[in-house]
């Protein structure tokens, strides 16, 4: 038995994610038999008008549309709408009333979710007023899901941690990254951990490098205002991009319990060299797009896009060099590059390898000669390259780069579960894994921050300095190749 509380959910997040997500969950039968959902919103509506809104998103998001005509009716039975202003206890009044209605009617307790689709500075008043009002006093039961962002530097993010720990124990948050959702992401863990011939070889000794990368051809759209408070670094690094670099570099854990899992992502965050401010300019690149072309379109700067300064030093590109100073990575570079506005909409993660010796071969066969190199695609492509050194057919000894693909689509005929399903599954199941705790929210925001201050105390003089739908700054070129390494780009095959 579960209930859901959405806050905000007449909300595009409610709309186009939470809802379409428990949709799908309810038809593949992992929602229990008795569930409950409920937007909540100050916006005065009545439940029928609320399900229409979300059916009309659900046909729109949902992976599995096509069932709303059939399943639709039952489904809704279990939708409701409760005005509720999150700032004022008469809502939660009404909550408590309808969870005793729910318990009772079910004869036994329920697990409740409470969902933050909200700004995040209402956060500490709702965790206070569940709290006030007897709705957050079960750790078992009571959860408590917070969207990014998570502070807005290391010391908000730990003062955020403070509040909201006076009210819910740490257990009882999950704060939430959908890119962790995702398949891909996950079989990272798979990848690495259930393959002998990997592990012998994920380390100093046979890497050369790491890249991640995070692109989107896209500019901020209708984000503006929060791009205007948050940048590149914010809204990717701190949490999206360091979170697959700790899916990379953490050690095996001796079990899946989350808190094992979460221990070895945070020693990799702790182990993550912090820079001194007179190292930043050397190990970080920031941007801005200017108009340009993408996909055939004419893109406009990001300072025209609405509700951004036209004179905005916010950067909409950001690569780091970061490393990770322990025995397994002494010494290995790990670059990490997000942006808008750029030439393909793609998220990977490029494991090369050291050059093998090339002695036995004469200098004409080794012409095309391409270290190997792991490809983890996570989004468009779900698919995983590995490259590696092969003869071409004919007499002479000629090399060539191929690739060995193992690809999603090829090898299930089901789709894939949006990465919201896997993240509410989970918060309903109360399996962390996949969540935030405070500790490596905090040695995020401590790895950024030295960065953070110098572009605040230091603004641009070149932006906007990247055209739309190019790689991005030169200078994130120069990054990576003042170490003879260039990024990695699509087409993947064999480049």
């Amino acid at each position: 038995m579960v209930i859901i509380f959405i806050f905000g959910g007449t909300g595009d997040l409610a709309q186009r994610k939470l809802l379409p997500a428990l949709f799908n969950l309810y038809l593949d039968g992992h929602l229990p038999e008795q569930f409950y959902i409920a937007g909540l919103s100050r916006n005065k509506m009545t439940p029928a008008a609320y399900r229409d809104l979300i059916k009309k998103g659900i046909d729109e998001h949902a992976r599995r549309n096509e069932a709303l005509k059939e399943h639709w009716e039952d489904f809704s039975k279990h939708v409701d709408y409760l005005q509720v202003d999150a700032t004022k206890e008469q809502g939660y009044k009404a909550m408590v009333k309808k969870v005793a209605a729910l318990e009772g009617e079910w004869k036994a307790p329920a697990t409740i979710m409470y969902y933050l689709s909200v700004a995040p500075q209402l956060a500490p008043t709702i965790a206070e007023l569940l709290c006030k009002n007897g709705l957050a006093n079960d750790a078992q039961r009571h959860r408590l899901v917070f969207e990014k962002p998570f502070g807005h530097d290391l010391q908000s993010a730990k003062e955020l941690n403070v509040l909201l720990r006076k009210y819910f124990a740490e257990e009882q948050i999950f704060r939430i990254d959908h890119f962790l959702g995702k398949e891909t992401v996950q079989n990272i863990l798979a990848l690495r951990f259930a393959n002998a011939l990997f592990e012998p070889i994920w380390n100093h000794r046979y890497v050369d490098h790491i890249q991640i990368s995070a692109t989107e051809t896209v500019g901020v759209l209708d984000r503006g205002a929060y791009y205007e408070g948050a940048g590149a670094l914010r809204d990717m690094v701190q949490n999206h991009m360091l979170q697959l670099l700790c899916m990379v570099a953490m050690e095996a854990p001796v079990s899946f319990d989350a808190n094992e899992v979460r221990n070895k992502k945070h020693d990799v965050l702790k182990a993550i060299r912090r820079y001194r401010r007179e190292e930043v300019h050397s190990h970080a690149v920031r941007g801005q797009y200017a108009s340009g072309w993408v996909e055939g379109k004419k893109m406009q700067t990001y300072r025209e896009e609405k509700s951004v300064d036209p004179h905005s030093g916010v950067e909409t590109y950001a690569a780091v060099k970061l490393f990770v100073d322990n025995w397994r990575w002494n010494g290995v570079p790990f670059y990490i590059r997000t942006g808008k506005s750029l030439a393909e909409k793609t998220t990977h993660i490029a494991i090369q390898f050291k050059n093998a010796p090339s002695y036995a071969f004469p200098p004409e066969a080794t012409d095309t000669w391409r270290p190997n190199r792991l490809l983890i695609n996570i989004s468009p492509q779900l698919d995983i390259r590995l490259r590696f050194q092969a003869k071409q057919p004919g007499p002479h000894m000629a090399l060539q780069p191929v690739d060995m693909v193992f690809n999603y689509f090829n090898n299930t005929s089901e789709t894939q579960p949006e990465a919201y399903e896997t993240l509410l599954q989970d918060v309903i199941e109360g399996n962390a894994t996949l969540f935030m705790r405070a500790d490596q929210v905090e040695a995020a925001w401590a790895i950024i921050d030295p960065i953070m201050e110098v572009w605040g105390n230091k603004p641009p003089v070149d932006f906007p300095n990247y055209a739309a739908g190019s790689w991005g700054p030169e200078d994130a070129e120069a990054l990576i190749a003042r170490d003879g390494n260039h990024w990695a780009t699509l087409p993947l095959n064999g480049g």
